[in-house]
């Protein structure tokens, strides 16, 4: 019979880093005073995806003064610990998103509350947010990333799936948002993944997998299955 003994298992570590810097973003943590202009024009101003507040617990805001003490409260809170998602190329905050359910006795925490404004969205830098958040969640000791979705947010299940997250279930009758019953859909990355997964982010993410026009030579998918 097999044991299920963790040799040697210690806790994971809080993720407290205030900084993540990748090739072309750069994840701060959240701080409304110097993030917050630029964060209520990526998610509020003409041009955000109305979308994208769907299937949030909260969202679209009435005011900017709404928006401010919604992002004063994220930026105390250390579960969730927020990131601003800031692109390098021109030092502009593009959303923001965050560790959450951090359970640091069992290695597990989860990715969520992602907020990308329209110019992040389905973009080079979206994936390398996702990928330097991942990274950092096993440097930090855990076995378990975790990404959770509404069974309906088909652009959340699919970024889950694409990103390398296997998916687990459903938890029926799960939550209600917004007056709406939500079903919730459970992806997971575990440790023994991740050396698989990370490597094909890392091929993905070079310069040289983008031809002149910007456009991948290879999909992120396809590098995950085909090393």
């Amino acid at each position: 019979m097999t044991s299920n003994t963790l040799q040697g298992w210690q806790p994971a570590h809080l993720p407290t880093a205030p900084t993540l810097v990748g090739h072309y973003v750069r994840l701060e943590q959240l701080d409304p005073a110097r993030h917050g202009d630029d964060l209520w024009q990526a998610l509020q101003g003409p041009e955000a995806d109305p979308q994208m507040w769907q299937f949030m617990a909260y969202g679209p805001f009435a005011s900017r003064e709404d928006f401010a003490q919604w992002l004063s409260a994220n930026a105390v809170s250390r579960d969730p610990w927020f990131y601003t998602v800031i692109d390098r190329a021109n030092d502009t905050a593009l959303g923001l998103l965050s560790f959450l359910n951090i359970t640091s006795a069992h290695g597990s925490l989860e990715i969520g509350h992602v907020c990308f404004g329209h110019a992040l969205q389905r973009s080079v830098q979206a994936t390398e947010t996702i990928y330097l958040l991942a990274r950092y969640a096993f440097e930090l000791g855990n076995r378990r990333l975790e990404w959770k979705c509404d069974n309906l947010n088909l652009r959340s299940r699919r970024a889950a799936e694409r990103f390398g997250f296997s998916y687990e279930g459903l938890f029926r009758q799960h939550q209600v948002r917004k007056g709406r019953n939500r079903d919730t859909a459970w992806f997971s990355i575990i440790d023994p993944e991740w050396p698989a997964v990370q490597r094909a982010f890392e091929l993905w993410l070079n310069t040289e997998n983008f031809d002149d026009q910007g456009q991948q030579r290879q999909s992120l998918t396809a590098l995950r299955e085909h090393p």
